[in-house]
């Protein structure tokens, strides 16, 4: 399934978050060239959200 931009607010909380330069340019891009009005947070938030369900369980090995 691929990332899909959606609209949608939630309760916040502030969090700083240094991104390197050129991921802010392609973030921004890909914002400008979407037809979904969001936000560089909401996209960061989608971005996040997306990830973790994609994300490998973590091994359940004891040693």
């Amino acid at each position: 399934m691929a990332f899909q931009l959606k609209g949608n607010r939630k309760e916040t909380e502030n969090k700083t978050i240094r991104f390197p330069l050129h991921l802010i340019d392609q973030i921004e891009q890909a914002i400008s060239d979407s037809d979904q009005d969001i936000t560089f947070s909401s996209f960061v938030i989608q971005a996040c959200e997306y990830a973790l369900d994609h994300m490998d369980a973590p091994s359940e090995e004891h040693n």
